[in-house]
């Protein structure tokens, strides 16, 4: 039975886990996205939403700033870089979200020794998941294909092409024909 067992040890004492989980978090933060075991990104998005979570709440908060959990969370990083960027980068980003602020994606197998791989990203932070700007979407349909649409408008430049042609004692003859017999043929 696994009765009291929530943590995941990672084959790793506490202090190990702990530095560990602190740099991948830092790493997240900087770069938005890393590649990792599975195991060790469901650890990580156990160990940083709360972090994102207390600085979303800094920044929402209408009362005056407290340093407080600035402090929480350079304690858990352990990097002044991280938790400056943590705090204003992507708690802004962040700000409408309510939870979830993580994504796994599992990748398949390492090649050296199978293990699973995953991505975790930051999920506000995906370009093209969150596209903003939709494409609006034209209300009317045309029955003709797009193919006879441009059958139709070789023929009219053909004809502006002959009409501005010089006379034919300028011109000089035609070289080749076998192109238009060709695309005769394929039709």
């Amino acid at each position: 039975m696994r009765h009291g067992k929530k943590i995941n040890h990672l084959g790793r004492n506490a202090s190990h886990r702990r530095s560990m989980l602190a740099n991948m978090a830092c790493s997240l933060i900087e770069h938005k996205r890393i590649n990792t075991t599975t195991a060790k990104a469901k650890a990580l998005k156990q160990f940083v939403e709360p972090l994102i979570t207390k600085a979303k709440a800094e920044n929402n908060s209408t009362i005056e700033k407290s340093t407080h959990n600035r402090r929480v969370a350079f304690s858990y990083l352990r990097s002044k870089e991280a938790v400056a960027h943590l705090f204003s980068e992507v708690s802004e980003k962040v700000a409408d979200r309510q939870g979830g602020y993580t994504r796994i994606i599992k990748l398949g197998n390492r090649l050296g020794d199978s293990a699973d791989m995953a991505l975790i990203e930051l999920v506000d932070f995906n370009e093209t998941y969150n596209a903003t700007e939709k494409k609006a979407k034209s209300t009317r349909r045309s029955r003709r294909s797009k193919s006879s649409e441009a059958k139709e408008a070789a023929p009219a430049v053909e004809e502006v092409a002959l009409a501005e042609a010089p006379s034919a004692e300028e011109a000089a003859p035609e070289v080749d024909t076998t192109e238009e017999s060709t695309d005769e043929e394929t039709k």
